[in-house]
């Protein structure tokens, strides 16, 4: 249209359609047999999956932070769709939930098609890899609002567990141990401080350009490992490593009569965070808080099913280790030895 008045103010329509004829068949394919409704109605229909006697829906939102700039900059948008659903699906999964559908928000300055393009069709892959249909989505234009070509990611996913099989810390037991399981690199968290360390850094541009590829590997999914892992052993809890590193988020699958005891030498630290660290000059105290450092998951059992955890993680191609067992309460949610 000639002179279009919304165009003019900063919102394309025409764009927003290209998009959605780019994305439909990669989003059709996410669908399974539960998903009815067509792509660009005004809701997603998910029928509820038989066989539950108690159902309870489970809910999950989050982002990927300040990756997007790093992934935007560098022009590897590929896998940043990765890094959205993984931060979502993966804290679903640590009720013991399946992750059944998903959606994401999408705002920008101005829409740029290709870019667009590459996020979503990577939020599609990484559906499939989750058994998790993609069945809606939001794409604003925020001239106003954002400034040059930044943009902004945020999803949504709904999953279900069988009420009497949720996973929470009640069963756990002093006594019992955990197991961490490798992280792929830094997932999507720490990322202002890795974006501000890369800025000012005196490294050559070869080290840059390797150090950047190793912020960028895409969050692993733990979906598939964790539900058959739920299937053939009393996990007793589960916490994802985000936000908070290790220090944090391994006390909120642990009850507040009891703590944690790590042992930081059941795992090597990767090069990455070593590296990270010596750039920033930061304490390991302060490393283990910010960043996973290696662990992204980390789950309780009782020592007579360790084998067979290994078992598992080796089956879905994750290494895992012995990292620490739960112990009385002391002055500590958590304590690194």
């Amino acid at each position: 249209m000639k002179n279009d008045p919304y165009k003019k103010a900063g919102v394309d329509i025409k764009a927003g359609n290209d998009l959605v004829y780019k994305i439909k068949k990669d989003v059709a394919s996410t669908f399974d047999k539960n998903v009815f409704g067509n792509i660009g109605s005004f809701s997603g229909f998910y029928c509820l999956p038989k066989g539950y006697n108690d159902p309870v829906l489970v809910a999950c939102t989050d982002g990927v932070g300040t990756k997007v700039s790093l992934a935007q900059k560098n022009s590897s948008l590929g896998t940043i769709g990765q890094d959205l659903v993984a931060m979502c699906v993966n804290d679903m999964i640590t009720s013991g939930a399946k992750p059944l559908f998903f959606l994401d928000y999408f705002a920008s300055s101005k829409l740029d098609v290709a870019e667009t393009t590459k996020v979503i069709k990577g939020i599609a892959k990484a559906c499939k890899k989750s058994n998790c249909s993609l069945i809606g989505g939001e794409t604003a234009e925020m001239p106003n609002h954002y400034k040059g070509k930044n943009f902004d990611l945020a999803g949504f996913s709904v999953g279900v567990v069988e009420k009497k099989l949720i996973i929470d810390s009640s069963k756990v037991k002093e006594n019992n141990i955990i197991i961490g399981i490798e992280s792929s690199g830094a997932h999507s968290n720490g990322y202002s401080l890795i974006n501000k360390l890369i800025k000012v850094s005196r490294l050559t541009k070869s080290e840059k350009e390797k150090l950047i590829k190793l912020a960028l590997k895409p969050t692993h999914l733990y979906t598939n490992v964790i539900l058959d892992l739920i299937k053939k052993v009393n996990v007793k809890s589960i916490a994802n490593i985000t936000g908070g590193g290790l220090t944090e988020n391994i006390p909120r699958s642990i009850p507040e009569a009891l703590s944690s005891q790590i042992y930081l030498d059941s795992w090597k630290i990767p090069p990455f965070f070593v590296s990270i660290q010596k750039l920033g000059k930061i304490q390991i105290s302060d490393m283990l808080r910010i960043f996973n450092c290696g662990i992204g998951m980390t789950v309780v059992i009782e020592p007579k099913d360790l084998d067979a955890t290994f078992k598992v993680l080796s089956k879905h191609k994750f290494k895992g280790f012995m990292i620490g067992k739960v112990i009385n309460k002391s002055s500590s949610e958590i304590t690194f030895l």
